[in-house]
């Protein structure tokens, strides 16, 4: 929309504070208008980012350790797993496919006693995997070898079992030898070589990491493994590759993609991600009702200047593109406004709710509650310019009708009366 200079010049002046009461009213009404978009746009933008965040921090590092699929045998034994790995490697798109030993177990140390996951994987694929090198907190996952009869544990289990790198933790499995009195649970214990923090709570709460030798010994399972973890180059087209990962698994297993494994936490946040961006919409809204009311109050204070500006030759189309200006405007600043805020906050996230707790004295992020130990962000391009979008369309479509009620001002009618 193309202003002449006068368009312009009359913008301007009503952008800017008059020297009255009423215009220096209008003014301040403008001015929470634009804080309200401004607000509006930045928690859209923190909570879809948040969200976001949330969910790809949780699949990066449930991913990093479960993979995007997983073939488990019947009896939790798949003999022929190399095989089956090397089936599924072939398959288009699979990156990996890994041996993997999972159980869960009882763990004890210092007299305490946790339910664990104890798992085993090769060493080569325990270095590796990024997510574990890069969460070891103390000792060293180099210290993890065939026969160093030693396990790496999540931090959260070490401190709840009270041991470190160079203790003692005894693993206890139910499925133990037969005796004439029945079976007597089988204990062993072990090393602890490093500790891990994957950055999930239930995770460092309950894994206890072993090479593979070392689990399928500990579990009497000979050669045999529990699963085949299998890795894709895009987890959200896993679908593509389910069909004949199934044919593959087909009369020894079954196949289980990510979605499944962990369907409840991923819908849920899905279902909540929509709800916020709906609910927060509204804040948008309200803000546009406030550029709505300050515009009509803008024309009933200007109606003579209007009447004026027609009689020297204004015409409506003028009128209406000065207020479409300015109410587009406010929302146009209102939204700069709310993208510098909304980076602002994502940007120091972390210590702006470490310092709310500490004024509040409240835990605001408790990770057994969250399952993450640290606030995430991911902001998503194409959702900021939707946001953006909404907001800029919301706030020209409410200039319309004070535009209109502007431009259809009678001159005449005015004028008579004063």
């Amino acid at each position: 929309m193309i202003l002449n200079r006068y368009e312009r010049m009359i913008a301007k002046r009503y952008l800017l504070p008059g020297k009255g009461e009423g215009e220096k009213f209008i003014f301040l009404v403008s001015t929470i208008s634009l804080g309200a978009v401004a607000l509006g746009v930045a928690a859209l933008i923190i909570v879809m980012s948040v969200m976001n965040g949330f969910r790809a921090e949780l699949f990066e590092k449930t991913a990093g350790l479960n993979g995007h699929a997983i073939i488990v045998g019947y009896d939790g034994r798949l003999e022929n797993w190399r095989e089956i790995a090397d089936q599924a490697r072939k398959v288009p798109g699979v990156t990996s496919a890994l041996p993997l030993v999972e159980q869960p177990l009882m763990a004890s140390s210092n007299g305490r006693v946790e339910g664990v996951y104890f798992r085993g994987t090769r060493v080569e694929d325990i270095r590796s995997n990024a997510v574990l090198t890069g969460g070891v907190k103390s000792g060293s996952m180099a210290n993890l070898t065939e026969g160093c009869n030693c396990v790496a544990i999540g931090t959260g289990l070490a401190r709840a079992l009270g041991t470190y790198p160079g203790g003692e933790i005894s693993l206890i499995s139910p499925e133990g030898r037969s005796t004439a009195i029945g079976t007597v649970p089988r204990i062993v214990s072990y090393t602890v070589a490093a500790t891990f923090e994957i950055g999930v709570y239930d995770l460092d709460n309950a894994y206890v990491l072993a090479p593979m030798g070392e689990a399928q010994n500990f579990l009497m399972l000979g050669d045999a493994v529990g699963m085949v973890e299998v890795k894709v180059q895009e987890p959200d087209k896993i679908d593509e590759q389910m069909p004949a990962l199934e044919r593959i698994a087909a009369a020894r297993g079954q196949a289980t993609d990510w979605r499944k494994m962990n369907s409840a936490i991923f819908e849920a946040l899905e279902v909540e991600r929509v709800a916020m961006f709906v609910v927060l919409s509204l804040i948008i809204l309200v803000a546009v009702f406030n550029i709505l009311s300050s515009l009509i109050m803008l024309v009933r204070a200007k109606t003579r200047d209007i009447a004026i500006l027609r009689t020297m030759g204004a015409s409506r189309k003028g009128m209406m593109k000065v207020f479409v200006t300015v109410g587009t405007t406010i929302g146009t600043l209102g939204l700069l406004l709310g993208l510098a805020l909304g980076a602002i906050f994502l940007f120091f996230r972390q210590p702006i709710v470490d310092a709310i707790q500490w004024l509040t004295g409240q835990n605001l992020w408790d990770p057994s509650v969250r399952f993450l130990s640290e606030l995430p962000s991911k902001t998503d391009p194409v959702e900021v310019a939707v946001i953006v979008i909404i907001a800029f369309v919301l706030s020209f479509l409410s200039t319309l009708y004070p535009a209109w009620k502007a431009a259809s001002t009678d001159p005449v009618q005015v004028l008579r009366y004063e």
